[in-house]
């Protein structure tokens, strides 16, 4: 169609997403407000643009064993495998073999926010998953391997100047391990990701950047595959524990 264009549409969305968080930004004067507000936006747009089978929210993640992470701002766990998820007056508890990934969303980034980030995404990356064999009509499949939890921040601005540069590099490459941010998004200026194969951080400038963190984000997801087989009856266990 003539009167359609790509670039322009894709432009539209990063641009939406942009206005949504400094309006954020400037209209909300109280920090939590400001702060709730800005998730919002993250989750927004990820409920709406994901693919079906995943699912974004604000939630805490708890394991078979029953430690809970730390309240991540945005989950983004399956609902087409996982059997369950506690939804009660808005507190959302996801088990944590349904989690793809964690963020933490703030109003800008320095290096306070990411560690800070790094120490909530831990909090979920720590937490035991099991992984039952999956059975078939002609026998049984292994038990799926673990695929690793995607971990990364998401920002409107920053403080750094220049806004994306090595004082970012340098923050980032400070931990590993279930510490390590894997994506970044910051709105007004650009992205970050984790090169697996060359073991470094690659920086992306303008071009549309909340655009390019969702499509950066669904490419990751599409190689995580399918969750594994969450063990439901080491969840059961617990119906008959009291409480502490």
């Amino acid at each position: 169609m003539k009167n359609w264009s790509l670039s322009d549409l894709l432009s539209g969305l990063h641009e939406d997403i942009q206005q949504r968080l400094a309006t954020c930004r400037t209209c909300f004067k109280h920090p939590g407000t400001k702060g709730d507000a800005s998730e919002k936006v993250w989750i927004e747009l990820l409920q709406k643009y994901l693919p079906q089978r995943y699912q974004a929210e604000t939630a805490h993640v708890v394991d078979s064993q029953g430690k809970f992470s730390d309240q991540i701002d945005v989950v983004v766990f399956d609902r087409q495998y996982s059997p369950f998820i506690f939804d009660y007056q808005g507190q959302k508890i996801i088990p944590a073999e349904s989690v793809y990934g964690v963020f933490e969303a703030k109003q800008v980034i320095n290096k306070d926010m990411i560690e800070y980030a790094q120490q909530k995404i831990a909090s979920v990356r720590s937490l035991h998953r099991t992984s039952l064999p999956i059975p078939h009509a002609g026998g049984t499949y292994p038990a799926k391997p673990l695929v690793p939890i995607i971990g990364g921040i998401l920002a409107f601005e920053s403080d750094w100047n220049p806004a994306l540069g090595e004082p970012l590099i340098q923050a980032l490459e400070t931990a590993n391990g279930l510490l390590r941010l894997d994506l970044g998004c910051i709105a007004a200026h650009g992205t970050v990701s984790y090169n697996e194969k060359t073991e470094s951080y690659e920086l992306t400038h303008r071009g549309k950047p909340a655009t390019a963190f969702l499509f950066e984000l669904i490419s990751r997801l599409q190689s995580s595959a399918t969750v594994p087989m969450i063990d439901i009856n080491a969840y059961a266990a617990w119906l008959t524990r009291d409480p502490p």
